[in-house]
């Protein structure tokens, strides 16, 4: 194949809900329909043994939440398809915001019985920011939901994003029959006991005043389904790709993860709409995706995927031409080249080598500790692509070493940790102590309990009253250091070395802003 024809064929999308909206369960169901797994691990049930492949971290398997964003791929119908499962506890956000600068598109999951939610918006937010095509999967319509129409009304108005449905439920709850699927004219009919296969009944019906659907479904929802599709073409005008590709319009599917039900017809309509990999930009100019030399970059690392051998791996979103095993790429932080014998492809922890890549692709890369978020690999030339965030922590701990014969674990557990981007370090200027910012307070108990079973050293939390984390600069010499000088109580460095002030009220951060004009206070700095 060519690459043009490598790069058509590829769609790279991040699924993100609120907690609990079933994301995680709709990722599972996809790789069934791509033959990637066989059968559907149970997400919650502790009884089934088998957790959800992509929560592979031992405490998301405790929990029966994800904490990290797993890449899956997969092959369908001859399209090459990588999935990010990200978390939905808004603690574990920042990893999540990431993720979306390494997607061409996203699917959100909502619940169908609590409707948009606040994790919702604020990452709507962020597909907003970046343009962003998007599609949402109305879930879980095998119990009591809101009315469908209703629940079209207030993704509208909460997401700010014209709506289209693509699919129609038939009821929900205990009498729910199953979705009429209008983009491809077809009903799909419900029967709860389809659930861990990729086997569901479909009936083609392209009239629905045919009197085969009453036959299928009963009088009753037949006339209702009539109804319901009269009003769809009265109130929403006909679907408009390029509204979507412009994140403009959003599609909307109805079904059921859990049951294995909608999700075939969110998958095939997804890859006949979804966008192909689309350009990316950097500090100096946009990069094409058919562009003959490589180019990528680092949006997010994990430390220890296999606890046994210890190792990180840094995920690189492929953004231009061909990613070939054993080939010199230009480290261009370092200015070092480096070739890679083993850069592997992901099913969540499982990883095979690949000898090849595409834009699109995310590629696994072995790091023994040089690689930092955000970093770009060419094949020559000096390019920094934009837009990785990092946002100011609101929580903040000073974190302190339980054993004192375990220093060393501590310091590189801590170290390899906060590599990953999952909080951030900061040393006071004051004392030398080390203080954790995070976004979430669950992260602290992340962080302990990574710290413990993969690093095997233990720590413990002090408080500490910080209101806010936030990066300054200046081009005045003269001011930072006068600055620096009078709060210096207040002030601290964080893992790269930068200053940052750590304002511990409303109060101080606004008088600081009022009486030093000529210094530059960040809420989120880039990679």
């Amino acid at each position: 194949m060519t690459l043009q024809e490598e790069i058509t064929r590829r769609r790279t999308f991040a699924i993100i809900s609120h907690p609990d909206a079933g994301k995680t369960t709709l990722t599972e169901k996809l790789l069934l329909f791509g033959g990637a797994i066989h059968v559907a691990g149970a997400v919650k049930s502790n009884k089934i043994k088998k957790g959800a492949t992509s929560d592979f971290m031992e405490i998301e398997r405790q929990r029966g939440i994800s904490v990290a964003t797993s890449v899956m791929g997969f092959e369908y119908n001859g399209v090459k398809i990588n999935i990010l499962d990200t978390p939905g506890h808004e603690d574990f956000a920042e990893d999540t915001y990431r993720t979306l600068t390494a997607v061409d598109s996203v699917i959100i999951v909502i619940d169908g019985a609590k409707g948009v939610e606040q994790q919702t918006r604020r990452l709507m937010e962020v597909c907003r920011m970046r343009k962003t095509p998007v599609m949402v999967f109305i879930n879980k319509l095998d119990r009591p939901c809101k009315d469908p129409f209703d629940l079209l009304d207030e993704v509208e108005r909460e997401l700010r994003i014209k709506v289209r449905p693509l699919a129609f439920p038939i009821s929900n709850g205990p009498t729910f029959k199953g979705v009429y699927n209008i983009y491809a004219h077809g009903l799909s009919l419900f029967t709860s006991d389809e659930r861990q296969t990729a086997t569901a009944s479909t009936v083609e019906i392209r009239d629905l005043a045919a009197p085969e659907l009453d036959a299928h479904v009963g009088e009753r929802y037949a006339r209702q389904l009539r109804e319901d599709s009269e009003l769809i073409e009265g109130v929403y005008d006909p679907f408009d790709r390029d509204a979507y590709l412009a994140g403009d319009l959003a599609p909307v599917f109805f079904g059921s993860a859990i049951n294995n039900f909608g999700v075939r017809e969110l998958l095939e309509c997804f890859i006949d709409i979804a966008p192909s990999p689309r350009p990316s930009q950097t500090e100096t100019r946009r990069v094409e995706p058919a562009e003959e030399k490589m180019t990528g970059f680092v949006f997010k690392i994990h430390a220890n995927m296999d606890p046994n051998h210890r190792d990180r791996i840094a995920f690189l979103k492929i953004c231009s031409g061909r990613f070939e095993r054993n080939r010199n790429y230009l480290h261009v932080r370092s200015g070092k080249q480096l070739k890679f014998s083993s850069p592997t492809a992901f099913m969540a922890e499982k990883k095979s080598v690949i000898d090849e890549a595409y834009p699109g692709d995310i590629v696994g890369l072995h790091d023994t500790g040089t690689f930092k978020i955000g970093d770009t690999f060419t094949e020559g030339e000096k390019l920094k692509f934009t837009g990785i965030p990092s946002f100011a922590p609101e929580q903040f701990r000073y974190i302190e070493n339980a054993d004192p014969l375990k220093f060393k674990q501590l310091a590189k557990g801590v170290d390899q940790l906060m590599d990953e981007g999952v909080a951030q370090l900061f040393t006071s200027q004051l004392n030398g102590r080390r203080i954790i910012g995070t976004v979430g307070a669950l992260q602290f108990e992340v962080i302990q309990y990574r710290l413990e079973h993969e690093y095997g050293a233990k720590c413990r939390w002090e408080p500490i009253s910080i209101y806010k984390a936030c990066w300054i600069e200046s081009d005045d010499a003269g001011q930072l250091a006068d600055f620096k000088r009078r709060k210096h109580t207040n002030m601290a460095v964080d893992k790269h070395g930068r200053d940052v002030f750590l304002a511990d009220t409303s109060y101080a951060l606004t008088l600081a802003q009022e009486n030093f004009k000529e210094i530059r206070f960040k809420f989120t700095s880039e990679f």
